[in-house]
């Protein structure tokens, strides 16, 4: 994913590389529900990697998407939640939720 000051000058193209990466809309559509933290982020991401989770979320805090909030506890505390620039991807989430269902249903019934 690219940073702020390399996006493209197709919108098409920029908000594709905000939400058409599969670690992203996840973790878009798991931060939707609420604000988590990261092992919440790791254990519903099926197959990502601490460093993958890592580099994406340090993205997205960057590009204005995910909000990173560290409290002073020890251990550490440190939750992640979506700015409101990252919840406007709602509609974008959803739209592919309710193509993937009915997708779905009409590949079963092929």
């Amino acid at each position: 994913m690219l940073k702020r000051y390399e996006l493209p000058d197709c919108p098409v193209e920029a908000a594709l590389l905000m939400c058409g990466n599969r670690w992203n809309i996840l973790i878009v559509r798991d931060l939707l529900t609420g604000t988590k933290r990261f092992n919440e982020l790791k254990k519903s991401l099926n197959g990502i990697s601490h460093k993958v989770l890592t580099q994406h979320l340090r993205i997205m805090e960057e590009n204005g998407i995910v909000h990173r909030e560290v409290y002073a506890e020890v251990p550490p505390k440190v939750e992640y939640s979506l700015t409101v620039l990252g919840s406007s991807l709602k509609l974008i989430h959803d739209a592919m939720r309710q193509w993937g269902e009915e997708y779905k249903e009409r590949f079963a019934k092929l």
